[in-house]
């Protein structure tokens, strides 16, 4: 336990100070209207510091070991905790409907996202499935646990962040302009599926429906959450498939089972969320300190970003989560479309 202290408290320290930081700027009141997530803000400081955090020898080596805590284990308590924002009793709100889209969305773009990096934008594996499951799930909450689910290198998970906050934040603000000019044929509620569905993160989804109506916003809401709950399989199933299919020239990593147990606690805090009612001082506890040990893993992501690998391969991942984006923006309009012309939403 003191060795622990001595290697890790000095680098979770300046985790928790950046993080705190990004959280008070979030909260601010101009920066509550643009509905900037505390976890952009944290990524972005500690890209901002990354290369005076790397220049200065001696404090990088005092801090490494913590940030690299804060980066992965950390993360992973932040992504179980994640759970007090999400509800089975929000299914019930959207029916059956809800629950396909959100399936047809998220293993679609997976499936589509991976093939366009790897086989046509010729991008390396991992930062194709994280671009993807940015896209098709989450925004940044589902980049940080797919890279800890495939243990990935750092510097990938950062790049995939940064296509989530372009593409999402111009989602955020594109969605209402074009709805309130006509050129999105939907209701309400129809509208509030559609943003549910296609925008990156819940961020976006609240920011899109609330300049919309209450009512969009709702929908967009629930539905998004359930996009998250898929976060849960799609961490488990994707790794497996990695294991069976990718890694033939290492049999030993290949045979190994690897469960992200982190998902499996994450589904487990959403049921008993779910079905026991807690004192809304411990949900809303659950959700503060949530926030905050993911703003630290992002803080700690974007110190350990290496800026050269980040601006050579980062051109490539952005064609990728714009051609990912006209995707949900297109396909899932044709979707929405379909199914209010045949009035079953």
């Amino acid at each position: 336990m003191r060795n622990f202290v001595f290697f890790n408290a000095g680098g979770i320290f300046l985790a928790f100070c950046i993080a705190t930081a990004s959280i008070f700027i979030a909260n601010l009141d101009y920066t509550k209207s643009l509905h900037i997530s505390p976890l952009i803000i944290g990524v972005c400081f500690g890209i901002l510091l990354s290369d005076l955090y790397r220049k200065n020898h001696s404090f990088h080596k005092k801090m490494e070991a913590g940030i690299g805590f804060s980066a992965k284990r950390i993360l992973r308590l932040g992504i179980i905790l994640y759970g007090f924002n999400v509800s089975l009793n929000d299914i019930t709100d959207v029916g059956f409907v809800g629950v396909l889209l959100s399936l047809v969305v998220v293993i679609s773009i997976l499936i589509i996202g991976f093939f366009l990096g790897t086989k046509v934008l010729k991008l390396d594996r991992d930062l194709s499935i994280l671009v993807s499951a940015g896209a098709a799930i989450c925004g940044a909450a589902a980049i940080l646990a797919m890279e800890s689910a495939i243990k990935s290198e750092t510097y990938k998970g950062v790049i995939a962040v940064g296509t989530v906050v372009v593409f999402g934040l111009i989602g955020m603000f594109v969605y209402p302009v074009l709805y309130q000019l006509g050129f999105i044929p939907l209701d309400f509620i129809q509208e509030g599926l559609y943003i549910g569905i296609t925008l990156h993160e819940v961020a976006n989804v609240v920011g899109a429906g609330d300049a919309i109506s209450p009512e969009c916003a709702s929908y967009a809401l629930i539905v998004k959450m359930i996009r998250v709950m898929l976060l849960v399989p799609t961490l488990i199933i994707v790794p497996l498939l990695l294991q069976k299919f990718f890694y033939d020239d290492k049999p030993q990593t290949r045979n190994k089972l690897h469960i992200p147990w982190f998902a499996i606690g994450f589904m487990i805090v959403i049921v008993l969320h779910s079905i026991i009612d807690f004192p809304s001082v411990i949900i809303e506890s659950g959700k503060l300190i949530c926030v905050l040990f993911l703003t630290m893993s992002m803080c700690a992501l974007g110190l350990q970003t290496d800026l050269k690998k980040f601006i050579s391969l980062g051109g490539a991942a952005f064609k990728l989560a714009f051609l990912l984006s006209l995707i949900l923006f297109v396909g899932g309009f044709i979707l929405i479309y379909s199914l209010s012309l045949t009035h079953i939403i």
